[in-house]
């Protein structure tokens, strides 16, 4: 298949070339059949490439009929607003279908029109039009699609021995599908949790996602960007890991929609982390496993961007990962993978020159990556794992005492920045229990020490200056702050202190009798409340108006028993998320290389096989 594409390209690249359009005379008459001249083309390609005539003869008419199909689509397109997609089924099929239908169906439609003509069952497959997951509920033409657009079809059946008892596989295949949407929604939902939180909360308690650099330590990032990148780093690790298990019909648009979140980061941020480049690469890997990267009209460009990526982040020469890591060994396979896809879409396009080049690269750096399993048991046995045997044999070209040296040291490293993100968390909690005691909310004291990088006392100004911190309910605290009963004694208090009564009163009220607080925002704002914080006209209190929804000890009971639910809901799918995140932090540069071994082999067999 990859041989034939590759003659075809070839030809394709001749005739473009010589200027010749075999979709019209002489090469094809009135009746849209081959003219006799195609027998000199025959001739004279067959000779200049090397190619069987017969062969070459089935390609070029292949060429020709494609041509013209291409032709009669636009010109009917044209005159009928008909569109023609080019539908690439999944890989046990592996063949491209024309369909044609206007671009005023809606997906569903055209999701059901897919499944009906090639004996597919509908819930069991997704598509892929321009690299995004088809929106069942819009129709073609709201997602911008056009006529020859490529549609490229999913299956997400994990087994292509279910082809009996057709009731039970349709039963279970429906299950499976639900589980798998089941699955990305509480994936969508766990990271959107985990990209709220911050690095205040009690990781012990409540888990919570942070960023690092490549030595393992936190690094600071805007909140909005730290979102995005948070979604997107995990999205793709959620992507990486189905991809671990061959799941690549599944992995994919996990990957597709990592690939949308990074886009909402800055260039700036992107060029500053291999994490994109990564990415990219998954991507165009994805596909080609899928056997489908003729879906993927791009993937010269996102290999082209990882590997300018790399270079921003590595440096020309690496110098930058030597600075960090002290070697750069174990962020070869990137290389190679890069290296072995390039190499593909060279061959695939007809430029052998350049595939034998970029192959034969990616065959070396093979070469110098593979480990040796005695060296791996040698540091297992002394309490090393395999992963980490790898990445450090890589790192240390094959030498065990220097990788043992290497690992242990690592260790320490992450044990002392792990110390010292602990203290950093401690601290922060303490600081949290001082602005507590002193009667502010929990999450004003949260959110105000975040805005102000932990300096405790721009913190109780910040909670000051934001009045609305203070208004956060206390689930403990069921008496509305209408019906709160103020002491006289802490009215007298606050007026002795030269506020006015009614100030007082209203204060109190609003901090349920906290003398502390209510002194503390009174002087703040000069002896009055903010508008904020003052009842409105209507005598409702301005933490009544915020809760509205407790109207009733009904409502209120079914809103408790609905919390509980959705708290359980989110607890399992923040669990989800932090399955699929390795323990270890080089995870995505520990590749066995089993496919690769494979792929560069059959690929090298193309190159030095002769064709005749």
């Amino acid at each position: 298949m990859a041989q034939k594409k590759y003659l075809i390209a070839k030809l394709t690249s001749c005739l473009r070339e010589d200027k010749i359009q075999l979709w019209k005379p002489p090469y094809t008459n009135e009746k849209k059949e081959a003219g006799e001249e195609m027998k000199e083309l025959v001739q004279k390609y067959s000779s200049k490439l090397n190619i069987n005539k017969n062969d070459t003869e089935n390609m070029l008419e292949e060429i020709r009929c494609k041509a013209i199909e291409r032709g009669t689509g636009n010109e009917n397109f044209k005159v009928t607003g008909i569109a023609r997609l080019d539908i690439y089924l999944p890989r046990r099929k592996s063949r491209k279908i024309p369909l044609e239908t206007n671009l005023f169906i809606t997906g569903k439609e055209l999701r059901s029109q897919i499944a009906q003509e090639h004996a597919l069952k509908e819930n069991a497959i997704k598509i892929i039009i321009n690299k995004k997951q088809l929106d069942l509920g819009k129709t073609l033409e709201d997602q911008g699609v056009t006529h020859n657009a490529k549609v490229m079809v999913l299956q997400l059946e994990q087994s292509d021995e279910e082809t009996k008892r057709r009731v039970q596989e349709e039963e279970l295949q429906c299950k499976k599908e639900k589980e798998i949407n089941d699955k990305m929604q509480r994936t969508k939902k766990g990271l959107e949790i985990l990209a709220e939180r911050e690095e205040y909360l009690d990781p012990d308690s409540v888990p919570y996602l942070d960023i690092a650099n490549q030595t393992g330590r936190s690094i600071e990032i805007p909140p909005q960007a730290k979102k995005a990148l948070v979604l997107a780093m995990g999205y793709h690790e959620k992507g990486r890991a189905l991809m671990k298990k061959k799941e690549y019909e599944i992995a994919l648009p996990y990957l597709l929609d990592a690939d949308k979140h990074f886009c909402e980061c800055s260039t700036e941020l992107l060029n500053t982390v291999d994490n994109y480049a990564v990415l990219q690469l998954d991507i165009v890997w994805c596909y080609f496993r899928l056997e489908q990267l003729d879906c993927l009209d791009d993937a010269e460009k996102k290999l082209s961007t990882a590997h300018s990526c790399f270079q921003r982040c590595y440096g020309e020469n690496h110098e930058r990962l030597i600075d960090i890591k002290g070697s750069y060994g174990r962020e070869k396979v990137l290389f190679l993978r890069l290296y072995l896809l390039q190499g593909i879409g060279h061959y695939h396009s007809g430029r052998e020159k350049e595939a034998a080049e970029y192959i034969q690269k990616a065959s070396c750096l093979y070469k110098e990556l593979s480990i040796d399993p005695d060296k791996v048991d040698r540091l297992s046995l002394l309490g090393f794992s395999e992963q980490e045997a790898r990445l450090a044999l890589r790192a240390c070209q094959g030498n065990v005492e220097h990788a043992a040296n290497l690992i242990t040291n690592r260790r320490e490293e992450k044990a002392q920045i792990r110390r010292e993100e602990r203290a950093k968390r401690r601290q922060r909690r303490e600081d949290i229990n001082t602005l507590k005691s002193m009667g502010y909310p929990e999450r004003a004291a949260q959110v105000a020490l975040h805005n102000t990088q932990g300096n405790l006392d721009q913190a109780f100004k910040f909670i000051l200056d934001n009045p609305e911190l203070l208004l956060e309910d206390d689930d403990d605290d069921s008496v509305a702050t209408d019906q709160f009963q103020v002491s006289q004694e802490s009215i007298d208090q606050l007026v002795y202190m030269g506020f006015s009564r009614e100030a007082a009163e209203q204060a109190l009220k609003v901090f349920k009798g906290n003398i502390h607080v209510a002194s503390q925002t009174l002087a703040h704002y000069g002896g009055v409340l903010p508008a904020s914080l003052q009842p409105s006209p209507d005598g409702s209190s301005p933490s009544e108006e915020s809760t509205s929804s407790k109207d009733s000890p009904t409502e209120s009971a079914e809103a408790s028993s609905s919390s509980q639910t959705d708290e359980d809901m989110e607890t399992d799918a923040v669990n989800e998320i932090l399955e699929d995140i390795p323990e270890h932090e080089e995870d995505y540069l520990d590749l066995t290389l089993e496919e690769e071994e494979q792929i560069i082999h059959e690929y090298l067999s193309y190159i030095q096989v002769p064709q005749h």
